[in-house]
């Protein structure tokens, strides 16, 4: 039981039974928009819930701590999980329904089929995270056609994983749209992480590296430094000021293709991972570099 309080959540946890909810609002006539999340809340998460309620007339809410987007030596385990707590936010924020169902109900025994985005699944997170984009995407995969939403909303942080489920809507012709919200940061500049609890008073502080070298690599573009080779080494830098701080990757890339570019001619997706201790976070930032029109003789 969740608690008395929650009078107006409806939670499922089979199928079927969030099958049957979203047909029904479908019927009658109602837009469903998606949050889909692995719980442990916070105020980014709640970000996304509200620009889907304000485009929807009816709010999903996924929790489901996928197992298949984690690697082996990877923090499955102990990752956070809240689910009365996360609930409770949710009754708060007006969401209408919650489809949190067990490990067991998403992959049935014997079930071998996987829904893969090549070239896209190897970049970033997925070149430090082998396999990662290929549990992210058949999970997705299986929520669209389990609820089936007008609309999706996901967030910016995870840029890489945002690219690789457009292509994967794109090509398979899936009917929903992609929302995108920006960062929610915390107002150090930290951006809201579930996986920020993993992190020490002295860890909290040096993790702000990794928003200082975005912004330094910012302040270079606003002065028109377009070269990505200069703006990597400068964000680089930033980095030595906490060595015991480790870069997974910082690349500079196309937002879509997640390919790096060597010059911003246009817009570009900044992103940064770090280990700090044991704990991976990561950010972005989008970049834009106007062309110059000649000016009139």
């Amino acid at each position: 039981m969740i608690g008395e309080c929650l009078k107006h959540l409806k939670i499922f946890t089979t199928i079927d039974e969030m099958r049957s909810a979203s047909r029904e609002a479908r019927r009658a006539g109602k837009r469903l928009g998606l949050v889909p999340t692995m719980g442990a809340l916070h105020e980014g998460h709640l970000s996304l819930v509200r620009a889907a309620r304000a485009a929807s007339n009816l709010v999903a809410v996924s929790i489901f701590v996928n197992p298949t987007q984690f690697g082996p030596n990877e923090d499955l385990a102990r990752y956070p999980r809240s689910f009365e707590r996360d609930c409770g936010l949710l009754e708060q924020e007006g969401v209408d329904l919650v489809f949190a169902p067990s490990v067991e109900e998403m992959y049935p025994s014997g079930a071998v089929t996987w829904v893969t985005v090549e070239e896209l699944s190897g970049k970033l997170d997925g070149c430090s995270r082998p396999g990662h984009f290929r549990g992210v995407t058949t999970v997705v995969a299986k929520l669209f056609h389990i609820v089936e939403p007008d609309a999706t909303f996901f967030g910016q942080k995870d840029a890489a994983q945002v690219a690789v489920i457009r292509r994967m809507v794109r090509d398979l012709n899936i009917a929903t749209e992609i929302v995108v919200c920006p960062i929610v940061r915390e107002p150090d500049g930290l951006a809201m992480s579930s996986r920020n609890a993993y992190l020490t008073a002295e860890q909290r502080k040096r993790a702000l590296v990794l928003h200082r070298s975005l912004m330094r690599i910012k302040g270079l573009a606003c002065q028109s430094e377009s070269s990505a080779e200069r703006l990597i080494a400068a964000g680089r830098a930033e980095f030595a000021t906490e060595p015991d701080v480790r870069i997974d990757y910082l690349e500079v890339v196309n937002p879509e293709t997640l390919d790096p570019v060597k010059i911003i001619s246009d817009e570009a997706l900044v992103a940064v991972a770090a280990y700090v201790g044991t704990t991976r976070l990561i950010d972005n930032l989008l970049i834009t570099q106007r062309r110059r029109t000649p000016a009139n003789d």
